[in-house]
């Protein structure tokens, strides 16, 4: 994996996804996730289609967010699971190499057992989240340092991170920050993910 900042999309903020996008990868992002748990498989295959050219260009990779099948037939840069989106394993055999295949970690326990073929974890939430209402119990830097000791594999913090937090995330062992709101529904998220890795960097 590389780059410490992971923004993921939300539908529900003012800014149109598309536009979150281009201005997370304006501003640095190395990933960018397409999450939207009410669009149907048809439009958010039609979003891939249409920011994948922009975000190659840019270098950042573009994941998109449980639909294995909208990741597979887009040939998206990669997928992101959770818990309950079925066999890791399994998936990671239908996906052609070179695809990225992340997993949602909120345990110590599930640290220590994900399957093969998993390229990378996030890990929370470190705080409770708006975004995400039916999120496990907050597991604070201390949990999340628990789970990096964990495992092998790099770990994305997530969960109500906020400008501010790069020296505790990066304290933990975890190689960068997931971030919703404090991107997307930023004034400028272009400038706040600037900031982020100016941040990180400092940390």
């Amino acid at each position: 994996m590389r780059g410490p900042i992971y923004v993921i999309t939300d539908p529900e903020a003012t800014l149109p996804v598309v536009d979150q996008a281009r201005a997370a990868a304006r501003g640095g992002a190395a990933l960018i996730q397409l999450r939207d748990k009410q669009a149907s498989d048809t439009a958010l295959a039609a979003l891939v289609r249409q920011l994948l050219p922009e975000m190659a260009a840019l270098g950042v990779r573009l994941i998109v967010n449980d639909r294995v099948e909208v990741a597979l037939a887009t040939q998206a840069h990669g997928l992101h699971i959770g818990q309950g989106d079925g066999d890791a394993a399994a998936i990671r055999r239908r996906m052609p190499p070179g695809m990225i295949l992340g997993l949602s970690i909120e345990t110590e326990d599930q640290a220590r057992r994900i399957p093969p073929g998993v390229d990378y974890i996030g890990a929370g939430p470190v705080r409770a989240t708006a975004t995400k209402p039916d999120h496990a119990a907050p597991v604070g830097f201390a949990g999340l340092a628990r789970i990096v000791a964990a495992t092998q594999l790099p770990v994305y913090a997530i969960g109500g991170l906020k400008p501010g937090d790069a020296a505790a995330v990066k304290a933990t062992g975890a190689i960068g920050m997931a971030m919703v709101s404090a991107v997307t529904r930023a004034a400028d998220p272009a400038a706040v993910t600037r900031a982020l890795l100016a941040e990180w960097g400092a940390a």
